[in-house]
């Protein structure tokens, strides 16, 4: 389970300020405000205005009409915002079965909402159910086909059955 390291205290713009920064660096190892604007589809002016909030916190080193960099603070920070998207994300494909299309944009909006504790709580339980006998992949393809068609690919007396003899539902 990864926690926290840092307790920062950021809007949830500023949180997407610091996590595209931290992709534009990984990309060309340096930001510039043009790159975030274009990213996050933003006005210029609110970069500068970012970019500002996020120096006063130690997030990154910023100097008008310079590059952008991220100090060790900021990239910690960066990785626990894009940790709780990822997971998120991960957990709203696998377990619940929705489209990455929808599952991207509901991570971006519930990321800075959801605790910590919460995100890796979902986590542990997607592990859970990979390596739990009773669960793994055919567990969470059923609930995947039962969100598609209304019904699981299998009866489930024989599901349970199987389970019961200790074939794990492979017949």
């Amino acid at each position: 389970m990864k926690k926290s390291t840092d307790t920062v205290d950021l809007s949830a713009s500023l949180e997407d300020y610091i996590e595209a920064i931290y992709h534009i660096v990984e990309e060309k190892l340096v930001a510039r405000s043009k790159d975030i604007a274009s990213r996050l589809d933003v006005s210029r002016a609110s970069v500068t205005e970012a970019l500002r909030a996020l120096a006063k916190k130690d997030l990154i080193n910023y100097s008008p009409y310079e590059a952008i960099t991220m100090t060790e603070q900021g990239r910690r920070v960066a990785e626990d915002v894009i940790y709780r998207h990822d997971s998120l994300k991960r957990f709203f494909t696998e377990v619940l079965a929705i489209k990455p299309d929808l599952a991207e944009e509901a991570a971006c909006k519930i990321e800075h909402a959801a605790p910590p504790v919460v995100i890796s709580r979902m986590i542990d339980f997607i592990t859970f159910l990979q390596v739990c006998p009773r669960g793994g992949d055919d567990l969470l393809n059923g609930f995947a086909d039962y969100c598609r068609h209304g019904s699981t690919r299998i009866d489930c007396s024989k599901c349970i059955s199987s389970c019961l003899d200790g074939s794990g539902g492979k017949s």
